[in-house]
Formats: structure tokens, sequence, C-alpha cells
């Protein structure tokens, strides 16, 4: 595992790096899910491959992770390599540090049983555990300032922009 100061020091040769060259922190990632077998579904960006499936009881074969597994995990990955960072930048120790992420959904959304229920989740709750000698008001600072930065947090808290485009039969946009 990376010493703080080891990711302190990495964190501030990038800082310094997007400041000299903003440009360079606009990017965008792909990755790409197919169809395998059944409901499972073959993930990759770039060297990363992942599965996605669904549990036998919904008409997966249970051979991999949901993709509701996978949005909630990216939150917890998220926020808890965030903290980690933030903790390094202010010099905050951390003897361990846990993220547990819920969510609530109503199931018939996504199968469009019953009127105007969401597919999607009705709340997202998340509990952050740290052990750590710091005094209470630098853990407080630690979490509100990686709180305020946490890209996932942000994605799963404020609306954004989607588009879709759909290629049919080898054909559109």
């Amino acid at each position: 595992m990376a010493e703080q100061c080891t990711v302190r020091r990495i964190v501030e040769r990038n800082i310094e790096l997007l400041a000299l060259k903003p440009s360079r922190g606009h990017l965008t990632c792909t990755t790409r899910a197919r169809l395998a077998d059944g409901l499972r579904c073959e993930i990759e960006e770039g060297p990363w491959r992942l599965a996605a499936d669904l549990p036998a009881k919904v008409g997966g074969e249970d051979t991999a992770p949901t993709p509701g597994v996978l949005g909630r995990a990216a939150l917890a990955g998220c926020l808890t390599i965030g903290i980690a960072h933030w903790a390094a930048r202010l010099e905050v120790p951390i003897g361990s540090l846990e993220v547990e992420v819920e969510a609530d959904f109503d199931a018939r959304g996504e199968l469009g049983v019953g009127h105007g229920i969401a597919p999607g989740y009705s709340e997202v709750r998340y509990v952050v555990s740290i052990e750590s000698p710091a005094p209470r008001h630098e853990l407080d600072r630690l979490l509100d300032t990686a709180e305020r930065h946490s890209p996932y947090l942000d994605v799963f808290g404020r609306a954004i922009p989607l588009r879709g485009a759909r290629r049919l039969n080898g054909e559109g946009a």
C-alpha cells in the first residue's frame, strides 16, 4: 500500500501539471458491455475486464455481480479512495477506513409493473467508518473536503446530461 507521503507527492504533482496545462484534465473514458450468455454481460475498459449478471430468480445465472452491485461498489470505492487521497493531502492519519453503501428501490419499476414507479433508486445512503488518532474536527474537515470533491457523490447526487444513440442493424449514430 502506498504511504500517505507518496500519495500526497503524486497528487501534488498532478495538481501542478493541471494548473500549468488545464486541458490535460479534460478526459473521456469509454466502457463497453457485450451480452454473452443469457443475461450475463462482459464489460471492458482498457485493460480491465469485468462481468455483470442477474440472480437466477430474475432470469440470470448468478455468475457475476449485478449492475446494481457494480454501481454501489463504484460509489463506495470512489468515496474510500477519495477519503484516503484527501487524508494524505491534509496529513490526517488513518488507521482503518470503510464505506458502506445502501440503496432502496422498488423492483416493480424496472419490470414495468405499476404506474409511475421509478426503475432506479429511491434513496442512497452511505456510512463512513474511520479509525484515526486525529481529533474530531480534523476528521470532519477531511470528510467534508473528500465528499465535496467526490466524483461519484456528484454523479449520484446531481442531474447530469445523458445522451443516448442507437445503432440498429449496423446503421445509425
